[in-house]
């Protein structure tokens, strides 16, 4: 975890309401880290809903495993998250180690082991000590409480340089449910279903199978559509959780993700993931400019996606953003290796707004004052028009800076 925070942090954190069914509570386990916590454990009421998306990595961690078999019941009673240790690659070692943790987490929680989810972020390769949580559990069963939402976010952080954390309320039937959300992730970032890590809460009474489909359509155009460094983390989780207790207000029960009433939820959901989506990308390791890749005029939104993402993943492109130099040959670049339909001699690039290239050469209105000014913003926005159909999407990276060598080139030291 860097001591310094990214320029780019918001600088409106918000104050997170309890919700009703879950506690919270941290603690230092030592798994890594000296001098900070390490371990969250959160609680759910009886009845807790859970749906989850995982990385799409061949070599998944032990506990996106765990969690994968888990979801089949529907129900969850725990969640244990520790930063330091990804438990990834750890063969039968790892497997013991989540079996371990459940065990000893239903046991605080008093519940069964199915209903114990788990997630481990930190360094691949090396055994994660389950004995560490033995006692440290049943303690933070004890203490915990519904107002931690920012210790909790704090330790599940690793070079993270801000806790991460997202709220909102909508109405649903009579009453007023709120969600929220914290995540954590700043390097090792492609996401390819969820982030790092990512839990989102919610006192509203909705189904696993609705969850579910909130996530699966919900993770698309926000988590999905980050990258920072083009890797996807073997550790992707996103886990959501609804306790049901507003129904005691008057919410209703909702069973089917088509029932209408659940419009404005929805979309409730929806800001918390773009929120905390994009705090993911603001918090790139080493990052000093967000960049937003817009590209438009795709023969189909896939192929705008795959565009956006070559140009979003180019080390060109992101060092050239760093030194604040509106290179439009690198986007070039990365539009023509795509593999998508793109015709050169139709595409224009702007850059902040100032369009520097279009029919396949530079603006004739070109001003390079202009647009090196432009450049030294905080946000840079890079938007790419084929010309070829009505195909758009967007993502978010940021750029590429010495640090993030820094940081990656001692992360195991």
């Amino acid at each position: 975890m860097s001591t310094a925070v990214s320029p780019l942090a918001p600088t409106d954190v918000p104050d997170m309401p309890v919700i009703a069914g879950v506690r919270l509570a941290t603690a230092a386990a030592g798994i890594r880290y000296k001098g900070r916590t390490d371990v969250l454990l959160a609680l759910f009421d009886k009845g807790t809903t859970v749906a989850g998306v995982f990385t799409k990595s061949k070599c998944p961690s032990a506990p996106v495993e765990w969690c994968r078999a888990k979801l089949k019941g529907g129900s969850a009673r725990a969640l244990v998250v520790n930063s330091g240790n990804a438990n990834a690659f750890t063969g039968k070692t790892g497997k013991a180690s989540t079996a371990l943790t459940a065990q000893i987490a239903s046991k605080a929680a008093g519940c069964a082991t199915s209903e114990v989810f788990l997630a481990s972020t930190g360094v691949i390769g090396e055994p994660l000590d389950a004995t560490k949580f033995d006692g440290v559990l049943a303690k933070l069963s004890e203490s915990a409480t519904p107002d931690l939402w920012m210790d909790a976010a704090k330790a599940i952080m690793t070079t993270d340089t801000f806790p991460k954390v997202a709220t909102t309320t909508v109405k649903l039937g009579r009453a007023t449910v709120t969600i929220n959300g914290m995540a954590k992730g700043a390097g090792m970032i492609m996401p390819d279903m969820a982030t790092m890590l990512s839990f989102v809460f919610t006192d509203a009474p909705l189904s696993s199978a609705v969850l579910q489909s909130l996530l699966k359509t919900g993770v698309e155009d926000t988590f999905n559509a980050v990258t920072i460094d083009g890797d996807t983390s073997t550790s992707d989780t996103l886990l959501a959780f609804a306790t049901g207790a507003a129904a005691a207000q008057g919410a209703p029960k909702i069973s089917r993700a088509s029932d209408p009433r659940l419009k404005a939820f929805a979309k409730g959901f929806q800001r918390v993931l773009a929120n905390l989506s994009e705090q993911v990308a603001r918090d790139g390791e080493g990052a000093r400019k967000l960049v937003e890749v817009v590209v438009e005029g795709a023969t189909t939104k896939p192929s705008a996606r795959r565009i956006a993402m070559s140009i979003a993943n180019s080390p060109l492109v992101k060092t050239a953003i760093a030194g604040e130099d509106a290179n439009w040959g690198r986007v070039v670049m990365a539009v023509g290796k795509a593999g998508e339909p793109a015709n050169r001699d139709k595409l224009s690039i702007s850059f902040n707004g100032i369009r520097v290239a279009r029919s396949g050469a530079r603006d004739p209105s070109y001003d390079e004052a202009e647009v090196s000014e432009a450049m030294k913003a905080p946000k840079v926005q890079i938007k790419v028009a084929l010309g070829l159909g009505k195909g758009r999407d967007r993502v978010l990276t940021c750029d590429l800076t010495k640090e993030y060598v820094a940081i990656n080139g001692d992360y195991r030291s």
